[in-house]
């Protein structure tokens, strides 16, 4: 297709693709899916090679916020299910983060709930930035704390956080409709903030709420422009109990389609499979890995992933290799801080059977379950994370 070629042209130059051209690709056919995955695999093997870099997520605090987030399972007003906790101590973080780091992972993710952190938060988080450093030579932190004010970025750079992830989460045009408390401005604002104190910026979106194509196509135009190191593209996990409960939108094909576009756009960005993966791209998952070069190993915040065991053994049969603590994630040119121009280019989480046709009269009952099809809601696969971090279980590691 010269579509795809066009695309690994401008890939490999780092050039931005036209709106057009992005939209294009959304709208593939699943006979061309194939030929959309290893065009962008292309542009992923140019600047990153064949390299997984592991993320693990540490919640220190569950639950209870004040925001109204449709899609989130800790917004106000929640039903789900979930575990709700306070403030984990540094040594209970550090003991989490150690689980994953001894799992392969190069880059821990201390994430809490709220608005945003008050001046005591930031203290609290950066005793436990500390103690995780100190006890897991080479390790990356990247903290998502929610909205920061003036001085708190620089704080948490001071503390020893490397990264701090705060995503845009969906378009400017379409973000008074997944919450009110705060606004898409607030969002930019504080991406803004980390960069300017020196912190690797990670923002992302999050697809399967609804939004259309050009929603898809505006908000991965806007992360371009914000020019974050890592880009998490988290699928909605419809949780029941919030108001996005019944969205399920994603098939397999549709989420790839959502991960080469974001390629394309952001060629030599991290980019990351983070929450919904194994809900929405289900035994597709390998193939994502040609598109992203990152993913969270293990449990999410309040849903469990599959087995970090599984995650490893994926990657391996996949021809892909995890990335040591001695290698750079980013391409040379970024990794120099050099393609901060506003021109160059963590993880979020949504929660939610399909009836058995009635058998013929006098029948024997069937115990064999319905076809299913890859549009089919699959509650099955959300469930609510109850081990780990906040729990006397050990984490999925």
């Amino acid at each position: 297709m010269d579509l795809l070629n066009t695309l690994v042209d401008k890939g490999l130059r780092r050039e931005l693709p036209t709106r057009e051209e992005a939209l294009a690709v959304l709208a593939t056919s699943d006979d061309d899916l194939l030929d959309v995955v290893a065009a962008a695999g292309k542009v992923r093997r140019h600047w990153f090679g064949r390299r997984v870099k592991l993320n693990y997520l540490v919640n220190l605090k569950s639950g209870l916020c004040p925001e109204d987030c449709s899609y989130c399972s800790q917004r106000l007003g929640s039903q789900a299910g979930i575990l709700k906790y306070t403030w984990l101590k540094p040594d209970q973080a550090s003991d989490a983060a150690a689980a994953g780091v001894a799992g392969g992972a190069k880059r821990v993710c201390l994430v809490a709930s709220g608005r945003g952190p008050t001046d005591r938060d930031v203290d609290r988080v950066s005793e436990t930035i500390k103690a995780i450093k100190e006890n897991n030579e080479g390790v990356e932190v990247c903290a998502c704390l929610g909205l920061l004010s003036d001085g708190q970025a620089e704080r948490l750079r001071e503390a020893g956080a490397d990264a701090y992830n705060h995503n845009l989460n969906t378009s400017e045009a379409t973000y008074g409709e997944i919450t009110t408390t705060h606004t898409y401005a607030d969002r930019v604002d504080t991406v803004e903030k980390a960069h300017a104190a020196g912190l690797s910026a990670c923002s992302g979106l999050i697809a399967g709420m609804g939004e259309s194509d050009e929603d898809l196509v505006d908000v991965v135009y806007s992360l371009r422009e914000l020019d974050p190191d890592s880009v998490p593209v988290n699928f909605l996990i419809p949780f029941e109990g919030t108001p996005l409960g019944k969205e399920w939108n994603l098939t397999p094909q549709r989420c790839l389609r959502i991960l080469a576009m974001t390629r394309f756009v952001c060629p030599d960005v991290e980019v990351r499979i983070a929450g919904g993966r194994e809900v929405h791209l289900r035994t597709m998952q390998p193939l994502a890995l040609h598109l992203a070069n990152s993913i969270f190993l293990g449990d999410y915040l309040t849903s469990e992933g599959q087995a970090g065991k599984a995650d490893l053994e994926m990657i391996a049969d996949a021809g892909f290799e995890v990335e040591g603590t001695d290698q750079v994630t980013l391409p040379e040119h970024r990794a120099a801080g050099g393609c901060h121009d506003g021109g160059g280019g963590c993880g979020s989480e949504g929660g939610g059977v399909c009836g058995s046709a009635a058998a013929p009269e006098a029948a024997e009952p069937s115990t064999a379950a319905e076809p299913r099809t890859a549009a089919d809601p699959r509650t099955d696969l959300v469930a609510v994370r109850r081990r780990g971090a906040g729990t006397d279980l050990a984490p999925n590691a």
